[in-house]
């Protein structure tokens, strides 16, 4: 039988995948558009809303339908075991939607993600913004590379920016501070004259992806769901993420599917391993 994923482009891939979306944004958007979120805890305590189930229905289902011979993990699916993951070679990366608390403070910075892995590495995601109905590509597979968002119909390509003056601009969490952050943003500051901006979710990937930030440094937990699409926008502007080893963030490479800390750098060409390296 012939593979369905072989049978597509990588365009056309793409295509789907901003299909499936945007059609669990918009059911995202239903519940977050009504007083009462139907907000539960989940085993480690974060919140999980309708919405979360919601979106991530439309994923699986959207994802079989596209593709059938690739397997998906969702945060909302992640009891799938390591002995079973291990055999994949390439999945769905899923994080239904990412910023509940974002989502709950209703302050819009929430995204859909969907990413493609292959090798343990990210050869395309998705990343959509339901409330600004703005959508990120990241195509990283053979010879096609390419980066590009779509804000309400308009396409316009992405590229990373370069270190061209002591300044810096940096993206950092709303709301996951640490004393490996403090002693970077400490390090920063001694270095260049530094420009915060705050943003939630993988929102903080975009900015990269899209020029308008150096560097996110994320010292604190993650899990690989939360970053997997982004990381593809990222690579395929021209930019990198790499753990606090300086290595590219790998994928499905263990049980658990905590992230290490890691940097998301525009210029790859800056020198960033010589200054940062001992932070963590």
């Amino acid at each position: 039988m012939p593979s369905q994923y072989s049978n597509l482009s990588s365009t056309q891939l793409a295509e789907g995948l901003s299909k499936i979306c945007r059609q669990a944004g918009k059911a995202i958007l239903e519940v977050y558009n009504r007083s009462d979120f139907g907000v539960q805890t989940k085993s480690d305590n974060s919140p999980l809303t309708e919405a979360d189930l919601a979106a991530h229905h439309i994923i699986v289902d959207g994802l079989a339908d596209l593709v059938s011979d690739v397997p998906t993990l969702s945060e909302e699916s992640d009891k799938i075991s390591f002995k079973t993951r291990s055999r994949w070679n390439r999945y769905f990366l899923v994080d239904p939607l990412d910023g509940t608390k974002e989502f709950i403070n209703r302050n819009g910075e929430f995204t859909v993600n969907i990413a493609l892995i292959e090798n343990h590495v990210p050869i395309m995601g998705a990343v959509y913004v339901p409330v600004k109905d703005v959508l990120y590509i990241g195509i990283n597979v053979g010879e096609d590379r390419q980066a590009y968002k779509i804000d309400k119909g308009r396409k316009t390509l992405l590229a990373t920016r370069s270190m061209t003056s002591s300044a810096v601009t940096v993206v950092a969490s709303r709301r996951h501070g640490s004393e490996e952050m403090e002693r970077c943003m400490a390090l920063l500051n001694e270095n260049f004259d530094v420009d915060t901006k705050n943003v939630g979710s993988s929102l903080k990937f975009c900015q990269i992806a899209e020029g308008g930030a150096d560097l996110y440094p994320r010292l604190a937990p993650t899990s690989e769901w939360d970053t997997g699409a982004a990381q593809a926008v990222v690579t395929a502007a021209g930019g990198l993420v790499v753990d606090d080893s300086f290595a590219e963030l790998q994928y499905n490479t263990k049980e658990n599917i905590l992230n290490p800390f890691f940097f998301v750098i525009a210029d790859t060409d800056y020198p960033w391993q010589k200054l940062l390296s001992n932070i963590s």
